[in-house]
């Protein structure tokens, strides 16, 4: 690493990181600059561990060689911001856990350049600070190695984006951040305008239509490393403020996009991961519906799902009669759960956000023979039916719920990732990477009466299904992709609507009049008049893509300042009211005063 110099006033604060050094570097004169990590005092000798962002050096202060300094050094906090002067020593007591554990730094002069408060929390990998406590203090929290490697490997995932795809001649072009509100998608955040008295600027959920302007603009290869907004409830993956690796192209079909960015991701892997990915498998919406009643399925372990209703109903038991589908699935091995562990399944699934009224199970045990939830109803002949209809073998258990189609396989997705984990089965560095394809264009909602877009207005249609958009248009399939890893949607996209009839027609099936989609989108639909080049592009998710690198669920510690479950910064109190002579200023109502 070269040497980080700073001057001031011609004073060399730092000749090295506290990461650098070796027993290479034994012998040398060296500045160093840091943060105190802790202090060790040892009788007649010192320590002190000092840090920055490379990396921790130990320093010595021996009182037999200078008393003063030794002092000086004891009086040093956590935190305290100094700077030291030393020779590299070879280190008698050598940490093989530190990559400078070799040396240490026979301190010969040291300046406090800043005192430190006790801070908080400790500052160090496992940290004594409850998450709230860590989020209000930010700055302090981004301090402890764990966060850094974070940040880093977000940088390293950024770099390496940049790289792979300016070698395919795409240009980073920037898009705007005060923009139009739009009404299909989630909530926008708004801004009020100063200027524009009773008008508002919406943040971008995406710079959807924007990209599409560009490649009617000619620059057939746009990215851009995009921070994006949307106004929706939060959980682990999701935060009000995202950043999204965005990405369009034209004149292409949808093989010529999943080709594309399936090369991005395995640069990614290959490049800051050091793996190579396996082959990415290529299922149809409906398909990964009916074997894992998910649209993002985990394809790490089997438990395919399997339509029990031919051996299951006619038996005399109600909740599978009276069931449009009975699905179930083998777990191998899970005939070892124990009834407490059946109990918690069981829990897991009537809970309100799974939704299912049981789950019935049925364990082959070793001799061949069933024991089952419900054996007053099925005699051992009827459970060696089920055996035989999934696959099961001794020490297996198979696991049924009953009930209307797409609860049941929505249920049962939620029951199959449980005990996934249950049988330590979803490990963290294994990655089984798809492409899901043929979404349905439209989803029709019963309370409003209408179809919505199930990505956004300006998907294509599959080509062999444009003429169903008249006669039936609930079972047209939109030209649109998602790449699934590990039961994650890390990225989606389409092929574009490039015409501006079938625009206009889409906007008609969508419920817009003419006069409501000439204010939303008459400004592509003018654009589309002047030549617009076929085109796709496809949008991957940043900070899960972090996340998932990192090998975690949660997308949080991947950001510098990341917002709470609640939307709010803990550290700056936001968000927060403004002034009155700035509601003023914006037209706003003003607030009562209290």
């Amino acid at each position: 690493m070269r040497y980080l110099r700073a001057l001031k006033s011609g004073v060399m604060f730092r000749t090295h990181t506290n990461g650098e050094l070796r027993l290479e570097h034994v012998g040398i004169s060296v500045t160093l600059a840091g943060w105190v990590q802790r202090a060790r005092n040892m009788g007649g000798m010192t320590f002190i561990d000092l840090r920055d962002r490379y990396g921790i050096t130990q320093l010595g202060f021996n009182i037999e060689k200078n008393q003063d300094l030794c002092e000086q050094a004891r009086k040093l906090g956590r935190e305290f911001v100094i700077q030291i002067e030393g020779e590299v020593i070879e280190r008698e007591s050598k940490n093989k856990q530190l990559p400078t554990g070799e040396i240490e730094i026979e301190v010969k002069a040291l300046t406090v350049l800043n005192s430190s408060e006790v801070p908080p929390f400790t500052i160090e990998d496992e940290t004594d600070g409850g998450e709230e406590i860590r989020m209000k203090y930010r700055y302090l929290d981004l301090r402890r190695t764990p966060l850094r490697k974070n940040l880093e490997l977000r940088h390293q995932l950024a770099i390496e984006t940049r790289k792979f795809l300016d070698g395919l001649k795409f240009m980073e072009i920037e898009t705007p951040y005060l923009i139009k509100s739009t009404p299909e998608g989630a909530r926008d955040f708004v801004v009020p305008s100063r200027m524009n008295e009773g008008q508002f600027y919406a943040l971008p959920q995406s710079p959807q239509t924007f990209k599409q302007l560009l490649m009617i603009s000619g620059y057939d290869r746009y990215f851009q490393v995009v921070r994006c907004f949307r106004d929706e409830d939060l959980r682990a993956d999701r935060q009000p403020e995202f950043t999204q690796i965005d990405c369009e192209m034209a004149f292409v079909e949808q093989e010529d996009i999943l080709n594309t960015f399936e090369g991005l991701v395995r640069h990614l892997f290959t490049s800051v991961k050091g793996i190579d990915l396996p082959a990415f498998q290529r299922m149809t919406y409906a398909e990964a519906m009916e074997r894992f009643g998910s649209d993002k399925p985990d394809l790490r372990f089997g438990m395919e799902f399997v339509e029990m209703n031919e051996v299951c109903q006619n038996q005399g038991f109600q909740v599978f009669d009276d069931a449009e589908l009975v699905v179930g699935i083998c777990a191998e091995g899970g005939g070892e759960f124990t009834r407490k562990q059946l109990d918690a399944m069981t829990d897991f699934v009537k809970r309100p956000q799974v939704g299912a009224k049981g789950l019935i199970y049925c364990k082959v045990n070793e001799d061949g023979s069933f024991k089952s939830s419900v054996d007053k109803f099925f005699d051992q002949e009827k459970l060696a039916a089920w055996a035989a209809k999934t696959g099961a073998k001794a020490g297996d258990i198979l696991l049924l719920l009953a009930g209307d189609v797409h609860a049941a396989r929505k249920q049962m997705n939620e029951l199959r990732l449980y005990v996934g984990d249950l049988l330590g089965l979803r490990t963290k560095d294994v990655y089984a990477p798809m492409w899901v394809v043929d979404f349905p264009l439209l989803e029709w909602d019963e309370g409003t009466q209408r179809f919505y877009a199930m990505h956004h207005p300006f998907t294509s249609p599959k080509p062999e299904h444009m003429a169903l958009l008249d006669s039936d248009p609930a079972s047209v399939n939109a030209n649109a992709y998602d790449m699934v890893i590990n039961g994650v949607e890390l990225g989606g996209g389409s092929i574009r609507i490039h015409d501006q009839a079938l625009q206009a027609k889409m906007f008609k099936i969508l419920g817009f009049s003419d006069e409501e989609a000439q204010k939303q989108f008459g400004f592509l639909m003018s654009a589309f008049r002047y030549g617009a080049p076929p085109h796709g592009g496809i949008a991957f998710g940043f900070d899960r893509l972090a996340a998932m690198f990192g090998g975690t669920d949660s997308i949080r510690d991947y950001i510098a300042f990341p917002k709470n479950n609640s939307g709010r910064d803990l550290m700056i109190d936001s968000p927060s009211t403004i002034s009155q002579e700035q509601l003023k200023e914006l037209h706003l109502k003003v607030q009562l005063e209290s």
